[in-house]
């Protein structure tokens, strides 16, 4: 049994791809590239954009916070809402919640951001803590998201804590910090990528999670 379960945003709790998608297009269309096949940005879901931009288009890291800058554009005007909470999520947080657990957000998303996300959706109340990435970017790597979280709250036994997340980043960035990882396989990433990343458990859907944390099998009664 877990202790206390931190979850990533984007693809793990929303649906934000629409609004992501939008808003990257917006920022690569105002240095005249134009993507013809969204599927192509699909991989940008979850990762650092500037990481993404600095991959894929060989920005420079100022351009590549330029270009972080010219998406927030898009994105704090509309993107953020283009948003929907996946079927169960809010369930499922109650049965953890019941369950005596204690559950933060750690994500690569601007932590207002990802307030306003939370909120919108009435889901802020849930969490303990709602910890992100800083709006100059000198917190943005999951694992140094993750390790403020757990530093803010003063948690140190990494035996009683578990991150839920959907990318490889999210994986590895838990490890750095001696968590064990339940990817969630309903978001963004395949079953491939988050094997080879390390996660220790794959939960094929949201209600699937619970039983994970309490160290059972996800089809346990009661759990």
């Amino acid at each position: 049994m877990k202790k206390y379960v931190l979850f990533d945003l984007d693809g793990t709790l929303t649906d934000s791809r629409e609004g992501i998608l939008n808003s990257i297009e917006y920022m690569l269309e105002y240095y005249g590239i134009h993507v013809e096949d969204r599927e192509q940005l699909v991989p940008w879901l979850g990762p650092p954009l500037k990481d993404s931009l600095m991959k894929y288009y060989g920005f420079s890291q100022e351009k590549a916070l330029e270009g972080v800058e010219k998406y927030r554009e898009y994105f704090d005007r509309q993107g953020i809402f283009e948003n929907r909470v996946y079927p169960g999520i809010e369930e499922m947080l109650g049965r953890l919640r019941n369950m005596g657990c204690h559950l933060m957000v750690a994500t690569s998303k601007p932590e207002v951001a990802a307030r306003r996300v939370l909120e919108h959706f009435r889901l802020d109340s849930y969490f303990d803590y709602i910890g992100g990435a800083t709006l100059d970017d000198s917190r943005v790597n999951k694992a140094d998201v993750i390790r403020y979280v757990l530093d803010t709250k003063g948690i140190t036994y990494g035996k009683e804590t578990v991150m839920v997340g959907d990318r490889e980043h999210d994986v590895r960035g838990a490890r750095e910090n001696g968590l064990q990882v339940i990817g969630a396989l309903y978001g963004y990433g395949s079953r491939e990528e988050l094997e080879e990343a390390g996660a220790d458990w794959i939960a094929k859907t949201v209600e699937e999670i619970p039983g994970y944390v309490r160290g059972e099998s996800p089809m346990d009664e009661g759990c």
